[in-house]
């Protein structure tokens, strides 16, 4: 029984995906027929690069720059680092350790 429905429906699907092709083909050919003197492909041969350097010269650009403090420690001796994390405007970060000073 499940199959004779499963059938039925792909049955009944297959019929209406050629009933709507078909009737979607005509419409196409009389739209591309009314605009002929418009071209339908717009091609550029190479690169953008106004947008390639603008996005290179953002990508420079500091969004926002923080330092901060820790105390690690290294086997039995205790450090104080000072790092600078900065920010930019793609997405990633950058860590540079500012100082190390041995606390104990």
């Amino acid at each position: 029984m499940k199959k004779l429905l499963t059938l039925a429906i792909v049955a009944g699907s297959i019929g209406f995906s050629a009933f709507s092709a078909e009737a979607k083909t005509s419409t196409v050919a009389e739209s591309a027929a009314s605009s002929a003197a418009e071209p339908q492909i717009r091609i550029q041969v190479g690169q953008n690069r106004r947008a390639v350097r603008r996005a290179m010269r953002n990508n420079r650009r500091v969004r926002r720059v923080v330092i901060q403090t820790r105390n690690i420690r290294v086997g039995r001796r205790i450090y104080r680092e000072t790092y600078r994390t900065t920010y930019l405007p793609n997405g990633r970060t950058r860590t540079q350790i500012v100082s190390r000073v041995r606390i104990r």
